[in-house]
């Protein structure tokens, strides 16, 4: 593990004036949360922290829980957002810059700006995926 340093803070005011009322979070599940396919995968993502769900309408990232059921392929792709995949359930492949790399849970994927990415489930469960997307898909 790397050294552990200490968290100097954030710098400046901000680009964001602090309300004067103070600001009230918002707690959701993923059953909160809007779902969207992708193409033509079978797998289901669920919009949790999302500009388009009203429950927790973030502005600057989105955080989608993606569903991909045994045996089924998301095919590689590419976008200028970055997103960080979180692997929370099962195992599988992810095609990571033309080269496969085996997943499994507990490991952080970052992409890049325009990395081509896709997934595919190996196992014969569900593969369960947090992915942070900055800014947010559309």
């Amino acid at each position: 593990m790397a050294e552990i340093k200490p968290f100097r803070g954030y710098p400046g005011p901000g680009k964001i004036p602090k309300p004067v009322e103070p600001v009230q979070p918002n707690i959701v599940t993923v059953q909160d949360g809007c779902p969207v396919q992708y193409g033509q995968c079978q797998g289901v993502g669920v919009r949790v922290v999302h500009p388009s769900n009203p429950r927790a309408p973030a502005r600057n990232f989105g955080q989608v829980v993606f569903f991909v059921p045994p045996h089924v392929v998301l095919p590689p792709g590419s976008h200028e957002n970055e997103e960080c995949y979180y692997i929370l359930k099962g195992r599988g492949t992810m095609t990571l810059a033309g080269k496969k790399v085996e997943v499994r849970a507990g490991m952080f994927i970052h992409l890049p700006p325009w990395c081509e990415h896709g997934v595919e489930n190996t196992a014969d469960e569900s593969l369960e995926i947090l992915i942070t997307t900055a800014p947010p898909n559309p």
